[in-house]
């Protein structure tokens, strides 16, 4: 099966601004997403119904509580199947954060099973990687960001960022449209399903596909080839599978909209 790459542009994003929704979610969408680069000659757009994403990504703090009731995803009992070597490894201890560890940063350095069990473990999930990219798209005030002068400079001045510096706390800078923050700008992010990038036959079959996931970067989603930070965000998904981890990937949590 030949690659696919769905990379997703903006085309249009339905509703008005952002509705708080309980639990720190906010409510995204519904909206309309065209696929930079088409699996076939007949999808023009992946339409994405209303969900609720976490304003902010998950702290140390939050995934510190997880697991300490959840003991089995504590770096030394992890199976090795579920996450590398280096899961967790900047806290001090397995149960511990430490001093060095800033317990309102984004938790880093986790693998895609434990994201995911840890959303399962609040009743919610990961989000998709079209109702991500819907999130991401948006500018400061309107649902296509590309439309708003300078924020490809301000994702383009992240990827610059050096490797290895410290990572602000969560929400501290401009919520976007939808009312959800650090999604450009602070750590690259898990996503639920497949990206598309470089996926084979055989990995979206059988017992292979949850290893195969991959991540949504830290981007806006672009809707042309000259976006350098939208071919950035699609070489960081083809390095990954389910089970690595790095100091610059998080995750947040969506859920299905309840009711109206």
């Amino acid at each position: 099966m030949r690659a696919v790459v769905l990379s997703l542009a903006i085309v249009l994003a339905g509703g008005s601004a952002f509705a708080a929704a309980p639990g720190g979610m906010a409510r995204v969408g519904p909206g309309s997403l065209r696929p930079l680069y088409a699996p076939d000659s007949g999808t023009t757009a992946i339409d994405v119904r209303a969900f609720e994403l976490a304003r902010v990504p998950v702290t140390n703090r939050e995934f510190l509580a997880f697991v300490q009731s959840h003991p089995e995803w504590r770096r030394d009992r992890v199976a090795h199947v579920f996450a590398d070597d280096g899961y967790l490894r900047h806290w001090v201890q397995p149960d511990e954060l430490g001093a060095g560890v800033d317990p309102d940063q984004p938790v880093t350095q986790v693998s895609w099973f434990a994201a995911k069990a840890y959303c399962a473990a609040q009743g919610q999930r990961l989000p998709t990687e079209a109702e991500w990219e819907l999130a991401a798209a948006a500018g400061d005030t309107s649902a296509d960001g590309s439309t708003e002068a300078g924020i490809r400079e301000r994702i383009l001045a992240w990827y610059g960022r050096p490797a290895g510096a410290r990572l602000d706390a969560v929400g501290h800078g401009t919520a976007n449209y939808w009312g959800v923050y650090d999604l450009n700008t602070l750590v690259w992010e898990w996503v639920l399903d497949f990206n598309g990038t470089l996926v084979s036959g055989d990995s979206r079959s059988g017992a292979s596909a949850d290893r195969m996931q991959f991540c949504g970067a830290g981007a806006l989603a672009a809707g042309d080839k000259q976006d350098y930070a939208s071919f950035m965000r699609l070489a960081f998904r083809g390095s990954l599978e389910a089970r690595y981890t790095t100091s610059s990937l998080g995750f947040r949590c969506a859920r299905d909209v309840v009711g109206p």
